[in-house]
């Protein structure tokens, strides 16, 4: 089944009819009592929220989160972004579509970026540190998912390859500063960087929409990396108890605050280093999606950021012709 619109191209006052990804769906009551739903739609190229004002309970039991839906409805402008006023709805089988268009996926070449990855690996000089990457990164199994993980699901590279971009960037950054500051481990300093989100390839899951797993919910990917990490030493021998410490040390401290998830503060330079290019990289990340994703209006300010609570300021080329 071919797709017929994407949410990009919706525009205010739009009749909609095509097929969308249920993201999320909610069932809420007016104030005078009536229900209606509220549906964010999803494909590869965003995410709009629609409202089912007619018929909503009986339309809710045709379809659940993570369903293909094809939708007629309206599109109009609410609060200054457009949202769909569904009419009419029916659930679609994931075997008609091409699921490659209803989810959102990097940009770049993955098997080109992930090369790039292993060539950092390979210049490695600490045998055990080497060891270790090897291990993860000649698994089959983890090579799959850390291609095709997301790296957030719903701050930072929030689509498919997110995480092998964001590491990749993390790391090249961090192959950049230890150029600047000498004292650094280098090897530490980009193992840590390799390393400092691996456990997020369990923790969400991402087969029909990027959602977390359970085990992302109950633990976390900080403690999952490390956990992972414990394991393959263990099947490492002589691995040294100094070198396993400060690697750990860095994936337990890499968001920097216990506000923000962190069981530990960074107290090593190189923990410190991959902590603030890590959020360095997502917060540019995320600035640069919401710019790219706002509406081409009139506007030099993009729509207010609920996670990075500010509006930001769309930097706006004059014409040259005009003195």
């Amino acid at each position: 089944m071919t797709k017929e619109i994407y949410l990009k191209n919706i525009r205010q006052g739009d009749k909609v009819a095509s097929s969308f990804l249920v993201a999320e769906k909610n069932m809420a009551f007016s104030q005078k009592g009536s229900p209606y739903l509220t549906v964010k739609l999803r494909d590869r190229t965003g995410e709009i929220e629609s409202k089912v004002w007619e018929n909503a309970i009986e339309l809710d039991k045709l379809f659940k989160k993570g369903d293909i839906i094809f939708i007629e409805g309206r599109a109009a402008n609410y609060k200054n972004s457009i949202q769909i006023s569904i009419i009419n709805l029916k659930k679609i089988l994931w075997e008609e579509v091409e699921p490659a268009d209803y989810l959102p996926a990097v940009k770049g070449d993955v098997r080109k970026m992930f090369g790039e990855l292993l060539g950092y690996i390979e210049k490695i000089n600490d045998k055990f540190l080497k060891a270790l990457l090897d291990a993860f990164f000649q698994n089959e199994e983890t090579v799959s998912l850390f291609q095709r993980a997301p790296a957030a699901k719903g701050f930072h590279h929030i689509y498919l390859g997110g995480l092998l971009e964001h590491t990749l960037s993390v790391v090249r950054l961090l192959d950049k500063v230890s150029g600047h500051y000498s004292v650094l481990d280098k090897d530490m300093l980009i193992t840590g960087g390799i390393l400092h989100d691996i456990g997020k390839i369990y923790e969400f899951s991402y087969n029909n929409i990027i959602d977390y797993s359970d085990e992302g919910r109950l633990i976390g990917h900080i403690v999952m990396g490390v956990e992972m990490i414990n394991q393959k030493i263990a099947a490492i021998e002589n691995f040294p108890q100094q070198l396993a410490l400060e690697l750990r040390h860095i994936i337990l401290s890499h968001h920097g605050e216990f506000e923000f998830g962190s069981p530990k503060r960074p107290k090593t330079l190189e923990a410190l280093v991959v902590h603030y290019i890590d959020d360095l990289d997502a917060k540019f990340n995320a600035f640069q999606t919401f710019m790219n994703d706002s509406p081409d209006n009139d506007s030099d300010w993009t729509a207010y950021n609920r996670f990075l609570e500010r509006f930001l300021y769309k930097k706006r080329v004059s014409d040259p012709d005009i003195p």
